[in-house]
């Protein structure tokens, strides 16, 4: 088994799925209708994304399992997700804000695996990337209308701004595993990444006239090591519980 690769696969698979479990939270509550819809479809599309690289992940594992068993059947800690997508929804703006600083990201990200020397990576982030630009349109649109919008809305989307600042980081920051799937042309160092991430967020904040916090600011870090906040583990529970009390049980 190709260790390195396995566990960078379930990063990218577990991100994308626990941001879609976030999201479809939203199915039924959503502001209006076409936001309701809007965040629904989008959940569905991480869901995709997520099943592809989880898919890759088993068969790269090799153990027979698949990538329902990695979703349903790992406890907390053998997640890799980064800690910014499981942290509550909160109210709207703390979930448009949260879905702008991933969408950037992912967008980027997915962007420099075109070149990846693995095959089926490059074309995971191909099939995903269309799906992901919409993302990022659609959640940068929201947050400048939003923050340029009424002196409520603004204050809002600041607030959520400076609240989440914290987790948007962790993306960036490398380790040891990074550097070896860099070394191997699998994916650049996250940390490549920051510069234009920076650069993108900054254009957008200036549109919606919200004041973008420090970028030296301490950021929390954790979870693509398996070390979460007790969020996911409510989370698993709700997103879990059929599988893990019917084991087995097939439609």
């Amino acid at each position: 088994m190709d260790a390195e690769k396995f566990i960078w696969c379930l990063r990218a698979g577990d991100s994308s799925l626990i941001l879609s479990q976030r999201l479809s939270e939203w199915c039924g509550k959503g502001p209006a209708l076409e936001e309701d819809m809007a965040l629904t479809n989008i959940a569905l599309d991480l869901l995709g994304q997520s099943t592809l690289w989880l898919s890759y992940a088993a068969k790269i594992e090799g153990k027979d399992r698949d990538e329902d068993d990695l979703a349903f059947l790992r406890d907390a800690h053998e997640f890799r997700n980064v800690l910014l997508v499981e942290q509550p929804n909160g109210g709207y703006d703390d979930t448009l804000v949260r879905q702008l600083y991933f969408d950037v990201w992912h967008a980027l990200w997915l962007r420099s695996l075109l070149n990846s020397s693995d095959t089926t990576i490059a074309q995971i982030a191909e099939k995903s990337l269309k799906e992901v630009n919409y993302h990022l349109r659609r959640s940068s649109d929201l947050v400048v209308r939003l923050g340029d919008g009424s002196e409520e809305s603004h204050a809002r989307m600041q607030s959520s701004v400076d609240a989440l600042w914290m987790y948007s980081g962790e993306c960036f920051i490398d380790d040891e595993l990074d550097t070896v799937i860099a070394e191997r042309k699998i994916a650049p160092l996250p940390s490549s990444l920051k510069n234009e991430w920076m650069a993108m967020i900054q254009k957008i904040f200036s549109e919606a006239t919200l004041t973008m916090p420090p970028a030296d600011a301490w950021m929390q870090n954790g979870g693509k090591q398996g070390r979460h906040s007790e969020h996911l583990g409510f989370l698993l529970a709700e997103m879990q519980f059929l599988q893990r009390a019917y084991p087995g049980a097939t439609w």
